[in-house]
């Protein structure tokens, strides 16, 4: 392997180091995991494949042990330490409880982190069950410092996969005001609507700072939860 390569792969683990897992990409922590590549690829080469084929980690943990061997670079050891970290976040999800989260509050406090230090507008959706337990969150779109184009089909397209009931979208205003753009306000309304023509039903949008948050529900009450 080249000398390129090696430090490549030391990066994942000092960008955890440095930052905490939280921002480090699915790729990356896949990385961590398998540690070192072989003669052919880095470790990241092997994730980035692995994440290609099969769309997501949740699809990858799926997988065999069987089915892991036989992909190129994950060996007996690799194929192991995937299964046994793909086990504990199961086992994980079966014994914590289910994190609700009922109010626009809850949601800034639980979330605010990810957009930490964030120099663009990121949009995100988190999506709910029907008892408005928390599922998941992607994040959707990268902007500019004072803009982000969002793509409505993408978000719900992205709501169906994960079988949620209820969802919010959540973007950072950089500037550090909360004051929602006409932008913001337009396509709050195109959520909110097709929302209700989809049947996954839109709870709030909220737009964040570093020290406080705007809420749509909150400020305007117009959304019939």
């Amino acid at each position: 392997m080249k000398l390129k390569d090696l430090i490549n792969e030391e990066k994942p683990r000092e960008k955890l180091i440095n930052n905490g897992p939280g921002y480090l990409s699915d790729s990356e922590l896949l990385s961590i995991i398998l540690r070192v590549g072989d003669k052919d690829n880095s470790v990241n080469e092997i994730s980035n494949n692995l994440l290609k084929k099969y769309g997501s980690i949740g699809k990858l943990s799926m997988c065999s042990y069987n089915s892991l061997i036989k992909e190129k670079g994950i060996k007996k050891s690799k194929a192991s330490s995937l299964l046994a970290a793909f086990e504990i976040s199961r086992r994980i999800n079966k014994t914590d409880e289910k994190i609700k989260l009922s109010n626009a509050v809850d949601i800034y406090n639980y979330f605010k982190y990810d957009f930490l230090y964030e120099k663009q507008e990121n949009f995100y959706c988190i999506l709910f069950d029907t008892k408005m337990n928390y599922i998941s969150k992607k994040k959707m779109f990268v902007g500019t410092v004072d803009s982000v184009n969002v793509h409505p089909r993408e978000i719900f397209k992205y709501a169906i996969s994960e079988s949620a009931s209820f969802f919010v979208v959540m973007h950072n205003h950089p500037s550090g005001d909360v004051t929602p753009s006409s932008i913001d306000i337009d396509i709050t309304n195109r959520l909110y609507e097709a929302s209700k023509i989809i049947g996954i039903k839109m709870v709030d949008h909220i737009i964040i700072s570093s020290n406080s948050f705007y809420s749509f529900y909150e400020e305007s009450k117009n959304m019939n939860i």
